[in-house]
């Protein structure tokens, strides 16, 4: 079987591959390209759950990259055990045609648990001094130790957050990427794989900060990229910039504040093709999602909180969620979010808010969901899509002096949505990034 290696450069559309590109320019001149049907929702977990089954949300029930689970009664995002997809995968079909096929698995997600070969995978370590320690997960477990012996520790703080995609002490803007790519190689090395999958975030740090496109193709105005140091977290931050969302690239002129991290991705891309040809294994360049600029923040929690329909528990003085206890609730995911009714007499009422709110595109009731190949148990009973040019936030207080403690954090899990602000500073705390450096040194 012939050696293969799938590089997913997140967030790049062919409107990107220019003169900022010319490793990956003339990679697609000389190979041939197809287009992708992309995934909906178009977010990282699906796509590539798609991609790595061959089937649809419906069939290995990635409805997004998180959802709420009802027997938990509770919103959880970004778990990392492959048990999670179902059905076969890729490497499953290709082993039972060739007893010899191996397969290495580098960042794509639902890394932990599958019986692909070699994985390598992000995972923090949590003392029980509240500490966050960063590390990585590997299989077999000795990668661990030999490749950070080898090629240094992962630089955690720049795979997201608000060192992603920015200078920092912390690392260079593209040191993920790099890493992740080195690791390719590191791999390749020292096992051979049949089929290497590498997933290389780098461009999407910025296009979500700033956006594609400086000029929109449409008579709506789009921002410009705002003067601010790159980061978390004001709720008020990162709501008017470049939010990933399933409709593609805007188009218009490519931003200038994202033209350094083509020519990044570029050079990677570039350097890890030449690397791979050298040794005869074949490259597939792909991509999860394009990225168009958005100006318009929804909050549709709090538009079910105003009707009455949202619970919320007091902790220490703040607000969180109470899924279980609410009659209906949004888990935001970008530009798409699922509607869970607890008490399905409201599936009307909420329909009719919703399709009366500006930014929102429509609403899919049951028989839309399973067009869209969505019909899976842990979708929600409703799904909202947003318009071209507007996106969904999970925000649900009212106020900001009782948003709870981990609005203004990086904290993936604890959030019940996606939250892009969290690649951004807040510019009116004195002195945040050695307090972030303070906070990361402890």
């Amino acid at each position: 079987m012939k050696r293969l290696a799938v590089i997913n450069v997140v967030g790049l559309t062919e409107s990107l591959i220019g003169p900022h590109t010319p490793r990956i320019a003339r990679f697609l001149e000389t190979g041939a390209k197809a287009n992708i049907v992309p995934a909906f929702p178009a977010v990282t977990c699906t796509a590539q759950s798609n991609y790595l089954t061959g089937r649809l949300p419906a069939d290995h029930g990635i409805v997004g990259n998180g959802w709420y689970h009802r027997e938990l009664a509770e919103v959880q995002f970004w778990k990392q055990s492959n048990h999670l997809v179902h059905g076969r995968k890729i490497w499953d079909d290709l082993r039972a045609l060739d007893p010899d096929f191996t397969c290495a698995k580098l960042f794509w997600w639902y890394n932990m648990y599958s019986n692909a070969d070699y994985s390598i995978t992000p995972r923090p370590m949590y003392p029980a001094d509240g500490r966050k320690v960063f590390d990585i997960y590997t299989w077999p477990f000795a990668i661990r130790t030999e490749i950070k012996n080898e090629i240094g520790d992962f630089p955690f703080p720049c795979f997201w957050g608000p060192a992603a995609g920015v200078d920092t002490p912390q690392g260079a803007a593209d040191a993920a990427s790099r890493w992740i790519a080195e690791s390719a190689k590191w791999i390749e090395n020292k096992y051979k794989p049949t089929l290497s999958l590498v997933y290389l975030p780098h461009l999407d740090y910025n296009l979500q900060r700033h956006g594609p496109a400086t000029e929109p193709t449409s008579g709506r105005p789009m921002n410009v990229p705002l003067s601010r140091p790159s980061g978390t977290l004001s709720p008020a931050e990162g709501e008017r910039n470049g939010v990933r969302g399933p409709l593609g690239s805007s188009g218009g002129v490519t931003n200038p504040a994202i033209q350094r991290d083509l020519q990044q991705i570029d050079r990677i891309v570039g350097d890890l093709i030449a690397f791979l040809q050298s040794r005869s294994v074949r490259v597939l360049l792909l991509s999860e999602y394009g990225i168009n600029n958005v100006d318009t923040p929804i909050h549709l929690n709090r538009l079910l909180r105003k009707k009455g329909w949202i619970t919320v528990k007091e902790e220490l003085g703040l607000e969180i969620l109470d899924c279980g206890a609410s009659k209906a609730f949004a888990v935001a995911d970008h530009q798409i979010a699922h509607i869970y009714l607890n008490d399905r007499s409201l599936e009307r009422p909420v329909v009719e808010l919703l399709e009366t709110t500006p930014g929102v595109a429509g609403v899919m009731g049951p028989a839309e969901i399973t067009e869209m190949g969505l019909n899976h148990a842990r979708a929600g009973d409703l799904v909202a899509v947003a318009a071209e040019h507007a996106w969904f936030t999970y925000y649900y207080w009212l106020d900001d002096l009782v948003a709870p403690d981990f609005a203004r954090c990086v904290d993936i899990h604890r959030k019940p949505g996606y939250d892009p602000v969290e690649l951004f500073l807040d510019p009116r705390i004195p002195a945040v990034k050695l307090k972030i450096l303070w906070r990361l040194l402890q």
